[in-house]
């Protein structure tokens, strides 16, 4: 997480009841674990907002950074001159667009929590980037409208919402965008509602762009396994004792899709595990063109691919480049 942001979050905090943000914390933890989605503003006083953005923002901020970045890599010529975040709350997304393509641009964020808006405002004033965003209230599902927008995010909203205004969104986002990226828990659940959207995307017209390497039907069978990822989010001593436990960072799971009608190159396979490292090889997971899954054993005799197999990571795409024959 960027600097600014770990400090406006640091001086949010200050002067709240430890006490009062721990348990509205605790409260928000069970919101966001749980499956069952809820249709009313989650956010309810100034402890409520505190500790959501004490709680989500860093994590949320690294999931969507991670995302971007995949999707970047695909298009590395382009840059959004405009953002829609729906149901962007306090704005992690829209801090996740900034550090992913630096430089200002048309920015307009959309919650139907004013608290969480009148918080990202507050927040955004740390960023020059986003001095002139919009925050509007606005509800989200089937009465969403959307003006035309390089890019829309849909980060951790999903699950908030009922299947017709899931649908509705992804709906409106398709409408009016040329690039949706839509981050969930990286849970069965949040990966099921990923891939309705992806179906949703593709039938209006999108490719996919990560992190599948294509755009057919996701070839892990329903019910046996789920597609995630995993971003580390470092965490301040401030962040520690609001949450609780002592290192000094967690692993946010999360399930995405950047989808995008830009003429995109996806990555030839990714990293669907951690890969495991052993004596003289590691091994691969990955999600391939063949609309496949398959394990790769990279040895010592492939030379520049196995240190490029030792430095890959859950998430990446492979081969990290071509190599060399």
């Amino acid at each position: 997480m960027n600097d600014p942001l770990r400090t406006a979050l640091a001086e949010l905090l200050d002067g709240l009841p430890p006490t009062e943000v721990t348990a509205a914390v605790d409260r928000l933890i069970a919101n966001y674990r749980g499956d069952t989605p809820t249709h009313a503003p989650i956010l309810r006083d100034r402890a409520d907002v505190a500790a959501y953005a004490a709680y989500r923002m860093p994590a949320t901020f690294e999931a969507v950074h991670s995302a971007l970045e995949a999707f970047a890599a695909t298009v590395p010529d382009w840059t959004p001159g405009s953002h829609v975040d729906v149901g962007g709350g306090t704005g992690a997304a829209t801090w996740a667009v900034t550090a992913t393509w630096p430089g200002e641009r048309s920015v307009t964020v959309l919650d139907w929590a004013e608290p969480a808006l009148a918080l990202g405002r507050r927040i955004a004033a740390a960023n020059p980037a986003l001095k002139d965003a919009r925050w509007q209230r606005a509800r989200i599902g089937k009465d969403l409208t959307l003006d035309a927008t390089d890019l829309v995010t849909v980060s951790y909203v999903l699950n908030e919402l009922a299947e017709t205004d899931r649908a509705a969104l992804v709906d409106a986002a398709a409408s009016a965008a040329r690039t949706v990226v839509i981050v969930e828990a990286g849970t069965p659940a949040g990966y099921a509602r990923v891939i309705e959207a992806r179906d949703r995307l593709i039938r209006a017209g999108f490719r996919i762009a990560a992190p599948c390497p294509h755009s057919a039907a996701c070839p892990i069978a329903p019910g046996t396994d789920w597609c995630h990822f995993s971003a580390r989010v470092g965490r301040s001593s401030l962040h520690r004792q609001v949450k609780g436990g002592s290192l000094a960072y967690e692993d946010e799971k999360f399930s995405y899709v950047a989808a995008t009608r830009l003429p995109a190159e996806p990555a030839p396979a990714r990293v669907v595990r951690r890969p495991q490292i052993r004596k003289g090889q590691v091994l691969l997971d990955l999600c391939e063109t063949e609309e496949r899954l398959r394990r790769t054993t990279v040895t010592k005799r492939h030379g520049d691919l196995y240190k490029a197999a030792r430095d890959a990571d859950w998430g990446d795409a492979w081969p990290p480049y071509d190599p060399a024959p």
